[in-house]
Order: C-alpha cells, then structure tokens, then sequence
C-alpha cells in the first residue's frame, strides 16, 4: 500500500519563498538515492564447448576459446554489411549467382520478418527508455457557471491552462534494467536480421548448385540416350538383315528406352529446380531459363573458405550465438528489474500555468505552480506476486543459458560436420576421377570391339553402364563439395577473409 507524504499544500508553504530553488537544492539528494541499484546474475555464460575441432583436418589445430569471444570489429557476418555480403558473393565467381542473392533478399519474407522484428525491438526500447524520463502533458481546463447555488449569483468562467509533469525516480535502477533488457534485445533482432540475410543465401547459393548440378546430369543422361539410341538403330538394322539374332535387338532396345525415361526424369527434375529457384527469387522463370543458357561458371568458395584456416573464433560472428548472448544478457537485466519491484519506488509530481477567472464583466488572470506530491510507494503485501515474477525472471534466465550453450554445441557440429563433409569428399575426389577415365577407356576400347565384331552387345552395356554410374558420381560428388562449402560458409555465420581470420586469432592471442 502506498504511503504518501504531506498534500500539495504543505509543498506550498514549505516552498512558497524560493520554490524551483529549493526543489534545485533536493534534486542532488534524489539522485543519489538512484545509486542503490540491484544487479542480476552475470550477463554472460561459459559456453562449455571443446577447446579444438573434433575432425581430423588441419583446421583441427585450431583452438576454440572458452567462453567464445567476439574478436572482430563487428561481430556479425561480413562485418554486419550488405555491401560485403553481396561483395563476397560476386567475388566467387559467378556473377549469375550473385544476381540470384541480391533478388532472393529483396523479396525474401525470413528477411522481411527480421527487419520487422527489428522496428518492433527499436520501439520496445525507446518506450523502456522513456520509463526512466520524467513525462509532461499538457492540460486546457474550461468550465462555466454560478459561482456559488445562491438565487442571483453571476455566472462565472474559469479557464485554466498549463503543463502537468511526472516522475519516476528510479531508486533502485529497475527502469534503467529494464532499458537495457530491451536494448539487447533490440541487438539481438539486429543479428537475427543478419541470420536470415545469410541464411537466405546460403539457400539460393545451394539451390543454384543443385540445379546446375543437374543440367550436367542430363548432359550425362542425355547423351547416353543418344549413344544407346544409336546403337539400337544399328542392332535393328543388322537384326533385319538376319545378322543378328531378335534377343540381342530386343536387348538393344531395352536399353535404349532405360537411357530414354533416364533422361526424361533428369530434365523433370532440373524444371523443378528451375521452379524452385524462381520461387525464392522472384524472377521470372523465362529470364531464368534464359540466364541459365549461360554455361556455369567454377565458384571460387575454397579459396574463399579456406579450411586450413577456419578460425575457431569464427563461431562468435554467427548471428543465432551472438543473439543467444545477447538473450542471456537481457534476461539477466529483467531479473534485475524484477528485483527492483520489490523495493520501494518514488515519484514527483508537479504543474505550472495559468488561470483566468471571468465572473460579472470583471476577468483575472494568475500563474498557478506546484511542485508535488512526493509520493513514496513501499510494497508490504502482494500475495507473493513481486516474489512470483523474480522467480519467473531467474527461470527465464536459467533457460536463456541452456538456449546460449545449445547454440554454440550446435554451431560447433555444423562446423565440424561441414569439414567433414569437405575432407571425404577431398579423399573420393581423385578415385572417383581415376574410375571415370577407367570407364571410359574400358567403354571406348569394348565398343571399338563390338563393331570389330569382337565383342557382344552384353559386354558393350555393361561397359557403358559403369561409364555412366562413374560419371554421375563425379557430377554428384562435386555438387556434394560446393554444397559442403556453402554449408560451411553457413555454420560459421557468413563468409569471412584471410585477415579477419588473422585479426581474430592475434586478439585471441593478446593478452
């Protein structure tokens, strides 16, 4: 229940003399009081991850700080820039691709939802700011009447005109918790913004290399249709002619129309790539069509990402751990705002204006002031609910840890499954290109036989089969490694440069 002190008369008297002097003169007092502020649990957590990468590459000499530190001048991928993030993509290479990222976040809804959260956070901190202000309204007061219920009395006019003020004094920092609660929050939806700016391209670049992935595959398929089609042609040629016998022609055939729904089931796939890319771009699918005429060019994303240099340090520029941070640091400073709740609270009030008095053709006007109630609220029984919410504040706390350290574990496998990704398909690389030569001379020198006569149509598509099998595994395989790239790319929060992996680890070095 709230115990006030003396009415706005008693500030009256006591301050008639020198009133704005002597509130001059108490205004240090009240401000000092402010100093007593609570504080909640530490705004930061260990993050309880390994010290070095879990994968047998040379980037598992890298060491992983504890707790992860925020060793870049920005702490956000490509140095919080869209300029970089659309730089970074046009230095790989292919300049179709960096065009599709640039459409894709224009008319991306992840991206437009972040940017949104964002206008929402920036509002939320400017009213929590506002808390710790004092607030002025102003007021017009008009009425009219007899001035007393006596039988002829005049009637009279008062119009009353003025600034009404108010103030919290915020004792024990509660507004100005809850100012910074809202501002890294507001950090937070920063980063989120950044995630999904990242995350969208990430998923155009995948979709990109999926679909021209898949058009070499239907170069494969088609052109072993064509192959299989041709050598069909003949057997039914020689058939006819009574040279060879119905089973190897039906043979022929048979393959003949594999290879075929091959090759049709191939070019349906790339349509619905092609459609899936025109979905999260926005681009018509004619210009697409037309833009993909363009034989690919070969990205750049090794050179980009080296792996021998991912710097373990990388993990604190990803926008979902930097926002988990800043969660933790938020409710940390609720808890602390509801602590604060539980003390007492103080506040001023005060007005100034005029007052005009019309009554019988005669009209006064007089300044009127005053400066109070100071009102001093102690909390003495709620039925626990102040109790309630610091509690329920500890707990939000508690979780806001256990989200942070689940990021950074989940930051780490993604990392680490990336690299493995990369290092098995590095060590398929040179045997799956050793078997496609193999293949192909095998198939080259059993096809030179069977139209020497030397060798059966069986033996040609066997031959021919394994020359296929091989070829779409090399396409398939290195689609899998710039994938592996791009997910890498993904895990550590964005692209980043040679010197920024060495500005990052020399910090972390420092003292």
């Amino acid at each position: 229940m709230p115990l006030e002190s003396s009415p706005t008369s008693w500030v009256h008297e006591r301050f008639r003399a020198r009133p704005f002097a002597a509130f001059a003169c108490a205004l240090p007092a009240l401000l000092a009081l402010t100093a007593c502020a609570v504080s909640g649990p530490p705004t930061t957590a260990p993050s309880q991850v390994a010290a070095a990468w879990q994968v047998p590459l040379q980037a598992a000499g890298a060491q992983l700080p504890h707790p992860l530190p925020h060793p870049l001048p920005h702490p956000l991928p490509h140095q919080g820039s869209l300029g970089d993030l659309s730089r970074w993509w046009a230095a790989q290479g292919d300049p179709l691709l960096a065009e599709l990222i640039r459409q894709a976040q224009a008319v991306s809804p992840s991206v437009a939802s972040a940017r949104a959260r964002i206008s929402t956070a920036q509002a939320a901190r400017t009213a929590a700011g506002a808390a710790s202000l004092p607030s002025l309204d102003a007021a017009v007061i008009a009425n009219r009447g007899p001035a007393t219920q006596t039988a002829g009395n005049p009637l009279t006019t008062t119009a009353q005109a003025g600034l009404q003020a108010s103030w919290e004094i915020d004792l024990f920092g509660g507004n100005r918790a809850s100012a910074n609660a809202a501002a890294q929050r507001l950090a937070g939806a920063e980063a989120g913004w950044h995630e999904a700016r990242v995350s969208v391209a990430a998923e155009v670049a995948t979709q990109y290399i999926a679909l021209r992935s898949c058009q070499q595959l239907e170069a494969v398929t088609r052109a072993d249709a064509q192959s299989r089609a041709e050598t069909a042609r003949l057997s039914r040629l020689s058939g006819d002619a009574g040279f060879t016998p119905p089973a190897t022609v039906a043979l022929a055939s048979a393959s003949a129309a594999e290879a075929n729904a091959r090759a049709v089931q191939q070019r349906a796939q790339c349509a619905l790539g092609t459609k899936a890319l025109v979905a999260l771009t926005g681009m018509a699918e004619a210009d697409l069509l037309q833009a993909l005429q363009t034989p690919a060019a070969a990205l750049n994303l090794a050179s980009a990402l080296p792996v021998a240099s991912v710097p373990a340090q990388a993990l604190a520029q990803r926008p979902d751990v930097f926002a988990a941070e800043r969660d933790v640091a938020a409710a940390s400073a609720d808890t602390g705002a509801a602590q604060a709740q539980r003390f007492p609270r103080l506040s001023l009030n005060g007005s100034v204006g005029k007052v005009s008095v019309s009554s019988g053709g005669d009209t006064s006007t007089q300044g009127a002031w005053s400066i109070g109630p100071l009102t001093l609220s102690l909390p003495l029984f709620d039925g626990g609910r102040r109790a309630a919410n610091v509690q329920a504040a500890e707990a939000r706390y508690t979780e806001s840890v256990a989200v942070y350290r689940a990021k950074v574990r989940q930051a780490v496998r993604e990392v680490e499954d990336a690299l493995v990704n990369l290092q098995a398909t590095a060590e398929r690389s040179t045997d799956v290109q050793t078997a496609v030569a193999g293949y192909r001379a095998s198939f080259a020198g059993t096809e030179a036989r069977y139209k020497a006569g030397l060798a059966s149509l069986v033996e040609l598509e066997d031959a021919r089969r394994a020359l296929l099998a091989a070829q779409l595994t090399e396409t398939s395989l290195l689609q899998e490694r710039q994938s592996a790239w791009v997910a890498l790319y993904r895990a550590v929060g964005g692209g980043w440069t040679r010197d920024a992996a060495t500005s990052a680890a020399a910090s972390t070095a420092a003292p």
